[in-house]
């Protein structure tokens, strides 16, 4: 997929873009499953919540190895759709995945994520350069209702601001202090709404102020994110580094598959 100027511009100039029928709706079905069967596993890689224990996370589903392995996700994450964008958007050929995730909101009680920018967590984790960026795909409608992300146009430009660690959601989170947001939101505008249908895609630069809120809706809403980085880019050596799968220590630049490859991983694992 080549990307216009103009888009290129849009990116570089709000600090993201979306795509509101990206994936067909046989792609969505088949990266849907996955979660579910992935949700099935005991692994610390699927975070759990409350008393239920119901999944909140999932990481890691993009690799070959480990427990939630997907060969969905893994082609998922190396389409020409996916990986192309990202090489163009990144002005780099040499690209690998410092995570992958996939949230689940859960219906009524799914929780905020507070303001915060992506690399303020991605700094401690030794990343010297914020030449990354997150794609987010929609495997459910995203609503207002159901705890949109909501971003704050061009605020990738100001750099990273130091967070403070908010420990007051279930999500523990490098945060923005509200008298930094007041400031930001005073100078660059209101958030706006990232809605969706299933399938949609939003590219996002690992700078851009952003948050959630609650999932008031009576369903589930899930979403997988793919954080890309540059291999140039790649941790330096930090104490105490997190686990692999959220700071990858897989750094060999991923390869294209064909535009077909979720599809193909589907009917192969079928």
């Amino acid at each position: 997929m080549q990307l216009t100027p103009a888009q290129i511009a849009q990116y570089d100039r709000d600090g993201y873009l979306h795509f509101p029928e990206f994936f067909t709706a046989a792609e969505v079905e088949a990266m849907r499953r996955e979660v579910g069967r992935v949700s099935e596993i005991d692994t610390e890689m699927v975070v759990r919540e409350g008393t239920s224990r119901v999944p909140k996370i999932m990481f890691r589903m993009h690799e070959t190895d480990g427990a939630t392995a997907s060969p969905v996700f893994n082609a998922a994450v190396r389409l020409p759709r996916t990986l192309g964008v990202a090489q163009q958007l990144l002005r780099d050929d040499d690209l690998y995945l410092h995570h992958t995730k996939v949230n689940i909101k859960a219906a009524i009680e799914g929780s905020i994520w507070p303001w915060h920018q992506d690399y303020g967590s991605w700094f401690n984790d030794g990343i010297e350069r914020p030449t990354m960026l997150t794609m987010m795909v929609g495997l459910d409608a995203s609503k207002e209702m159901n705890g949109c992300l909501y971003f704050i146009p061009g605020t990738h430009v100001i750099g990273r601001v130091d967070p403070y660690f908010d420990t007051s959601t279930a999500y523990k989170v490098w945060s923005l202090t509200p008298t930094d947001m007041k400031r930001i939101i005073g100078e660059y505008g209101e958030p706006v709404a990232i809605t969706g249908k299933p399938g949609s895609l939003t590219v996002f630069d690992c700078n851009l102020v952003h948050a959630s809120g609650h999932n008031l809706s009576v369903q589930d809403r899930w979403q997988a994110y793919f954080c890309y980085n540059t291999v140039a880019n790649r941790p330096r050596d930090v104490e105490k580094p997190r686990p692999d799968y959220v700071r990858s220590r897989n750094w060999k630049p991923l390869e294209t598959v064909a535009d077909d490859g979720i599809l193909q991983a589907a009917m192969a694992t079928a």
